[in-house]
């Protein structure tokens, strides 16, 4: 099942504007290697679960993913071919707000060409740009 926040404040929610890039997540935390988006952009929430999916099914156990972004904007839409006026549509769908540079997902407990793969098959499932990082040494 997609996740989706269990309550929230208001129902419907305006769209918004996606302006700058990430001052907070956007760096490797809690894995080795890691997914960063390069563009900003909405992801769905059936999206961010086929990359778990997908992710998992590649892992097979031998290391940990991480999901580090959660989809609390409520997407409304009107139904096709009504008339204009009639208010906001109903929310059809969940999705997360993604500034430039927030890191989506991480991985850990794996080789990097293990890790590579991986994250290679979640980049393919985005509808954003991505690009693979590494945990910075201190």
């Amino acid at each position: 099942m997609a996740m989706m926040p269990k309550r929230i404040k208001h129902r419907k929610v305006q769209r918004g504007r996606i302006t700058g890039f990430a001052t907070r997540g956007n760096r490797v935390v809690f894995g080795e290697y890691a997914l960063q988006a390069t563009q900003g952009g909405w992801i769905p929430a059936k999206t961010i679960e086929a990359g778990r999916i997908a992710a998992q099914q590649y892992l097979r156990g031998e290391g940990k993913l991480f999901i580090r972004i959660f989809p609390n904007k409520p997407i409304t839409s009107i139904p096709l071919e009504t008339r204009m006026g009639k208010g906001k549509g109903e929310p059809e769908y969940w999705a997360a707000a993604v500034h430039p540079g927030t890191v989506l997902y991480e991985v850990g407990g794996t080789t990097e060409d293990a890790a590579r793969l991986c994250l290679a098959r979640l980049a393919h499932k985005m509808p954003i740009r991505v690009r693979m990082i590494r945990r910075r040494l201190k």
